[in-house]
């Protein structure tokens, strides 16, 4: 659709059915560092703890959801300007480069992943030994190039090529049983050397899509009703499982991570490639189309096809340096940062707004809300290092004292909200 409604209320027009945004929100899950992750996981913990860790993460975050997709249904708000309102203009602005860090992170990590499935296929298919670093400058670039020019027409090849990527994997699923290991075999599968514990699991699951609660109104904000809002969120409820637990079995089936390596055990290289080449590459122009947005909040002079392209050129640099040997650390910092600014504006928009979002009660700051993330980041960033313990899952201390911190701030405003005063 032509008008994203950056800054405005969607218009009834544009409204649509919850299936459609759960089919989105689960095609995102469909990208190289989502199988990366589920191989990884699975080979980690083995198959039983890795279901335990795919069921536990995608239960937090659906929980999440069910509350911030509501409040895109009902303020009509993208994230960006739910994000004004609870923070201020300025405080927004803060949050909005965080987020850019973020997307970007993810842009280098798909970007290097991608380099590497192409390397891997080109030595599998073709015997050619091909240098990383060339093709990450290369596929950087035309990855660059469609996003300034070309995404729309790339957002339609995904509504194509999702389907048939969710086919394959049920196809490689099935085959993956021909010549390895019974259903029995991989059900009792164990590493003998296990290398995570079943809550560092779910902290890297959680961490890997722990923003998406936070960027759930972006997508919600188009449903119709209340009913269409929950229905997007089963995107994540189907969605991620099947992702991760598809990508799980062939993985213990060949002891491989990577997923080109994994298929050229099966003799479907070229067709995995070219479905996972496609789709990663949509999902990494939103990476970077995203980014771009963030950081416009905060160089406000500069033009989009600029930030893209310096953005680009960082995240191109960070995936040269080899951002994905730190790709857990990154994961685990998100599940520190990400899960208090949900609970914030969760508390603002339902107790302290009535949920009635105006354009008008814009602020430039507010202090309150900037001091309860910091505090609480600061603190679950404590429990990650292990110097004390609260929950024993930083996440979940993230997300309740951002919350806690915040209605003891807040509190004086709520009860007048609660007796009946103004919004």
């Amino acid at each position: 659709m032509a008008d994203q409604y950056t800054n405005t209320k969607v218009q009834p027009k544009d409204y649509r059915s919850g299936w459609v945004i759960a089919l989105i929100i689960a095609g995102t899950g469909l990208s190289l560092t989502i199988f990366y992750l589920g191989a990884e996981v699975a080979l980690a913990v083995g198959f039983k703890k890795a279901l335990w860790a795919f069921g536990i993460s995608t239960l937090i975050l659906s929980l999440l959801c069910l509350g911030t997709t509501r409040i895109g249904n009902r303020s009509r708000f993208s994230t960006y300007m739910i994000l004004y309102f609870s923070f201020g203009k300025q405080g927004a602005k803060i949050l909005n480069f965080v987020f850019g860090l973020v997307l970007l992170g993810w842009f280098s990590v798909t970007l290097e992943l991608l380099s590497v499935a192409v390397v891997d296929t080109a030595h599998a298919t073709f015997d050619m030994a091909i240098p990383a670093s060339p093709i990450i400058m290369l596929m950087g670039a035309l990855i660059t190039a469609t996003t300034i020019y070309g995404i729309q027409s790339l957002e339609r090849l995904t509504n194509l090529a999702v389907p048939f990527l969710a086919l394959f994997l049920l196809y490689v699923y099935y085959v993956s049983f021909n010549e390895g290991m019974s259903f029995a075999q991989i059900v009792d599968f164990v590493p003998e050397n296990p290398t995570m514990t079943l809550f560092e699991a779910v902290s890297i699951l959680v961490g890997s899509t722990v923003f998406l609660p936070v960027f759930m109104a972006d997508f919600s904000r188009f449903t119709r009703n209340d009913k269409h809002s929950l229905i997007a969120v089963l995107g994540i409820v189907i969605g991620s499982p099947f992702a991760l637990y598809f990508s799980a079995v062939p993985a213990i089936q060949t002891g491989e991570v990577d997923i080109i390596k994994i298929m050229t055990q099966f003799d479907l290289v070229l067709p995995a490639f070219a479905l996972l080449f496609l789709s990663t590459w949509v999902t990494n122009s939103l990476n970077l189309f995203s980014a771009a947005l963030a950081f416009a909040t905060v160089k406000t002079k500069w033009g989009y096809k600029k930030l893209t392209l310096v953005a680009s050129f960082f995240g191109i640099t960070f995936a040269l340096l080899g951002i994905t040997e730190y790709f857990f650390v990154f994961l685990n910092t998100l599940g520190v940062l990400i899960p208090s600014i949900s609970s914030i504006y969760l508390i603002h928009f339902f107790w302290i707004k009535k949920q009635r979002y105006e354009l008008e009660d814009v602020q430039d700051w507010d202090f309150t809300a900037l001091i309860s993330w910091g505090s609480a980041s600061a603190i679950a960033f404590c429990t990650y290092l292990e110097l004390f313990e609260l929950t024993h899952a930083y996440f979940v201390d993230s997300f309740l004292l951002g919350g806690i911190i915040y209605l003891i701030l807040q509190r004086k405003k709520i009860k007048r909200t609660t007796d009946g005063g103004t919004h």
